[in-house]
């Protein structure tokens, strides 16, 4: 994965916004955890259901947070799902930076020492 820099950081503008819609409403229903198991179950059918298309069904099957931003995600919903994934803020942090999540937390460590 790529880091993301200031000059190719997506931008959620209202084209973002309509493209992500399926993949933001998929995230938004994890708020119910009867909709965190069905997809636990079967996601494909939880992407079928929600209308993910092949780039956002890709990037969740990765575990690629970049690969979904890029495909509209944000960030707010595509926390649930990270967290859903068993990964976490640190997790996303290192995916941003092209690091290691040990890296990462070392970076971390070090600007707050």
């Amino acid at each position: 994965m790529t880091p993301v820099t200031d000059l190719d950081s997506p931008v959620f503008d209202g084209r973002a916004a309509m493209r992500g819609y399926p993949l933001n409403a998929m995230c938004f229903s994890f708020n119910d955890p009867a909709n965190r198991a069905r997809f636990i179950e079967d996601a494909e059918a939880y992407f079928r259901e929600f209308g993910l298309d092949e780039e956002q069904r890709r990037a969740v099957r990765e575990r690629d947070v970049l690969g979904m931003i890029a495909a509209g995600g944000n960030a707010y919903y595509l926390l649930k799902l990270a967290n859903l994934l068993g990964m976490d803020v640190q997790d996303v942090g290192a995916q941003q930076t092209g690091l290691t999540r040990a890296d990462f937390q070392a970076k971390l460590r070090a600007q707050g020492a």
